[in-house]
């Protein structure tokens, strides 16, 4: 949605869904840290609330509804964390083209977070993956004022479209996450290895925390910790619950 266009409406004006002619839920990932087998965050995924999938709800998403639509999905993560009792981060995607001023887009999370008791300083902010960054200053002015405001940031899908190394010199996250088509099959790969390997000594250097996320074998995760890596998320620890906080399966050590 174009951020200077005076006809788009206060941010409350999208609170509990209102703006969009459909509804919405969310599942939760876990994101693990191994190095003391402790849950780091919980992704909040949307879904439809007959459980369809983010593609089946994605693809409703247009001009016209994507910033309700941005704006529901954040309150509702923050409303179903807190009802779930999440004990640690909540990673909220959000879409950078639907945020036309970052301090007052920010009003409806602050206040469902107030609304619903969840600590403002365990939120995180990922930008997603699922449509084409247009304007780099105007990203870098979203991702400041969020961590002016004491939020996390991170860059999803790291590696992948305009998730890279330039827009990574443009500004810094608090975290990345290794895009899932440098993850998979990493360990049979000395290509993505060295890639990876590259990026960690980036991330060491800035003082950036790196999550591979999409993490399906053990072999990966093997390889991946052995490289440094010590967040992972994917199906192989615990595939999305809905509306509820799944199990971790943790990998066993002899």
């Amino acid at each position: 949605m174009n951020r200077d266009n005076p006809t788009v409406p206060p941010c409350n004006a999208c609170r509990d869904g209102e703006g969009l002619d459909f509804d919405i839920t969310m599942a939760f990932q876990p994101i693990v840290d191994l190095r003391d087998r402790s849950i780091f965050a919980y992704e909040a995924l949307v879904r439809g609330t007959d459980g369809s999938g983010a593609g089946s709800i994605l693809s409703r998403v247009n001009e016209t509804n994507r910033y309700a639509f941005d704006q529901t999905c954040r309150v509702t993560a923050v409303k179903l964390a807190a009802e779930l009792n999440v004990p640690c981060f909540i990673s909220i995607n959000f879409l950078p083209n639907a945020v036309y001023q970052a301090a007052t887009c920010i009003r409806a999370t602050l206040e469902a977070a107030r609304q619903f008791n969840f600590p403002t300083n365990r939120l995180i902010f990922e930008i997603t993956e699922n449509e084409e960054l247009v304007d780099k200053n105007h990203l870098k002015s979203i991702m400041t004022e969020y961590k002016r405001q004491g939020f996390k940031t991170a860059i999803d899908d790291f590696g992948a479209g305009y998730s890279g190394l330039n827009l990574l010199a443009e500004f810094q996250p608090d975290i990345i996450k290794l895009d899932m088509a440098l993850v998979r099959d990493i360990n049979q790969d000395k290509v993505r290895q060295a890639i990876v390997q590259g990026i960690l000594g980036v991330c060491k250097t800035l003082e950036i925390d790196v999550i591979a996320e999409g993490v399906e074998t053990r072999a990966e995760l093997d390889l991946l910790n052995n490289l440094g890596v010590n967040l992972f998320q994917g199906y192989l620890l615990a595939k999305p619950g809905f509306k509820h906080l799944p199990e971790v399966n943790w990998p066993a050590y002899a």
